[in-house]
């Protein structure tokens, strides 16, 4: 059986291609820091990449199939593509963010990234970096949960809401959308610049 016939499938063979990549380029031994690392970036790839065909994909076809009044409207999305991509997109903000804590912990970090740097008698850069990216993917990881999502369940019809209240609903989670979409720029920066030392080094 082809295992890329599904997306169960797909993922495993690729965990399984990792390891064995990881298993031939740096021997066998198990590095937990890595690893966390590595599902960090995974999930953060997820979240953020779902987040960009949300703002730059989605939303826009929508409402051009919408205002297409002879076109087949948008119902398949909202049916279909949209709850599965907000399922991978909320779980993915998560495992991003738990995956993120858990590296700021093993490096012994977490405080003095949430800090901005400023625990010690002087200020830590690179936790101050880290520290920004940790923040701005805090509030975006709010948004998801509290704005995003359960704005979404009233515009899907997965839970009940008046034409009101559906109203509210895309509008709140579009601003919510686009302001992690325009969070995630610097958020992204922090991330990269931790790994090499600040922002414009």
């Amino acid at each position: 059986m082809n295992p890329l016939n599904t997306v169960g499938g797909t993922i495993t063979a690729g965990i399984v291609l990792a390891i064995i990549i990881a298993a031939a380029t740096a021997g066998i031994a198990f590095n937990a820091v890595s690893f966390i690392v590595w599902i960090h970036v995974l999930a953060g790839i997820t979240w953020i990449g779902l987040l960009y065909y949300f703002n730059f994909v989605q939303v826009p076809a929508l409402a051009e199939a919408v205002a297409d009044e002879g076109g087949p409207g948008g119902a398949g999305i909202t049916k279909y593509v949209a709850p599965r991509a907000l399922w991978w997109f909320r779980w993915g903000a998560l495992l991003t963010w738990l995956s993120g804590a858990a590296a700021l912990g093993h490096y012994r970090i977490f405080a003095d990234a949430f800090t901005l740097g400023l625990m010690g008698d002087s200020l830590n850069v690179q936790a101050m970096v880290i520290g920004v990216g940790a923040w701005l993917g805090t509030i975006m990881l709010f948004n998801v949960w509290v704005l995003i999502w359960p704005n979404q369940k009233k515009v899907l019809g997965l839970v009940e809401a008046s034409a009101d209240e559906v109203a509210t609903a895309k509008r709140v989670a579009l601003l919510a959308s686009r302001t992690n979409t325009m969070l995630s720029i610097p958020m992204l920066m922090s991330m990269v610049g931790y790994g090499h030392g600040g922002f414009f080094l």
